[in-house]
């Protein structure tokens, strides 16, 4: 981009934060390759973004400036970094976590009032978040409140942009981590069977992983985990609510969830974007981009195009979950997306299953979370629960 060129867009705007996805839907028609102040060229159609995910060699995946392993590798180090971490999402592992998962979401679900109104998010899908990744990396229970707050110390330093606070909250959860793996030296033989044991025991690559390499997994594990799946629970909860109809066809028929539960989410984007760094000149839409031009993959505009989905806000379970960006795609499709597949279909099993109706409150609007966030950052909800059965 020209430096003295005006931008086509501020993605910080107050219109564009106020509106997410219709402001993604008009630049996905006005100005599909839309350049920023901020340095970032976004993509919003489906095609040029699947032309990025698909040609790691012109796109690099190398964009932070924290070591990030192996989302923010290229081919051959993220082969061998993803030949590592995978067996972790293995059906084996998936279905060996599900009792767990499934008594946190009953757990918690009990937990929610049977009349009156609800907070889901920081009542429920923030707690779940929390509670469940802690359960499936081995973590104790008094790292919860610690990592809620890390959390929202995250988001405030990236919507800021405040490279000092990233750091130090970088160093905050690394502290986390190398208490964790100290303990489990210590401990030996001892220590607990999970999987940041496992990591610290990982010989795969011929030798232990660093104290860094495992940092660096768990934070790209733990940051994605607390924030999609809450802004997942969110905004499935959220469209549910808003029509009863499908809610009650899903709390009848709960084998629909898995499909049900990926169309909503690509409606409604739980992330809206990813990086991506230009290792030499190339044109898209149309316009031509230099070496080194950073790249913002807009999954929440992507997903909703038209020329692939037909009418983005049409709710359809036929559709073909090859074109679904949700969990991104190519060599660095999510590797978590079993995870988190299983939390997301348990918890709502659980959520429908053990009410009798979840509504919008008519006086209390929903907030919608800021970006980089995506969903609501709070959502009032009347949540009733059957009386005559036994929960």
């Amino acid at each position: 981009m020209d430096k003295n060129s005006p931008p086509d867009w501020d993605p910080r705007s107050e219109a564009v934060l106020n509106d997410q996805m219709t402001t993604y839907d008009d630049m996905r028609h006005r100005c599909p390759v839309a350049h920023s102040r901020y340095g970032y060229t976004s993509l919003f159609r489906h095609e040029d973004v699947m032309r990025v995910l698909k040609d790691h060699e012109t796109f690099s995946s190398a964009v932070s400036r924290f070591p990030s392993v192996p989302n923010g590798m290229d081919p051959p180090e993220h082969t061998v970094y993803r030949r590592l971490i995978e067996p972790y999402f293995s059906p084996e592992h998936m279905n060996a976590f599900a009792p767990t998962c499934r008594d946190v979401a009953v757990r918690l679900v009990q937990a929610l009032p049977g009349e009156g109104t609800t907070e889901l998010m920081g009542d429920f899908a923030q707690i779940f978040a929390l509670q469940i990744q802690c359960a499936w990396l081995g973590w104790p229970a008094d790292l919860h409140e610690p990592l809620r707050l890390w959390t929202l110390k995250n988001h405030a330093a990236t919507l800021a942009r405040d490279e000092a606070a990233l750091s130090a909250v970088a160093l905050e959860f690394d502290g986390y981590i190398k208490d964790l793996l100290a303990v489990r030296r210590t401990d030996d033989n001892a220590a607990p069977d999970d999987i940041t044991t496992s990591l610290l025991r990982n010989q795969s690559l011929g030798r232990s992983l660093t104290d860094d390499e495992i940092v660096s997994i768990l934070r790209n594990w733990t940051v994605g985990e607390l924030a999609t799946i809450s802004a997942s629970i969110g905004i499935l909860t959220h469209y549910l609510a808003a029509n009863s109809g499908l809610q009650q066809q899903l709390r009848e028929h709960p084998a629909l969830l898995p499909a049900a539960i990926d169309e909503i989410l690509r409606i409604h984007a739980p992330l809206v974007m990813n990086r991506r760094v230009t290792t030499k000149q190339v044109t898209l839409g149309g316009r031509t981009l230099a070496k080194g031009s950073r790249l913002a993959l807009v999954w929440a505009s992507a997903n909703r195009d038209e020329a692939v989905f037909g009418n983005p806000d049409e709710f359809r379970l036929d559709r073909d979950p090859e074109l679904n960006l949700l969990y991104g795609a190519g060599i660095h499709v999510c590797p978590g997306a079993p995870l988190a597949r299983l939390e997301l279909r348990i918890v709502m099993e659980e959520l429908l299953g053990r009410t009798s109706q979840i509504a919008l409150v008519s006086d209390r609007e929903p907030v919608k979370a800021f970006f980089p966030a995506s969903g609501f950052s709070a959502l009032p909800l009347q949540i009733q629960k059957p009386s005559s059965r036994a929960l």
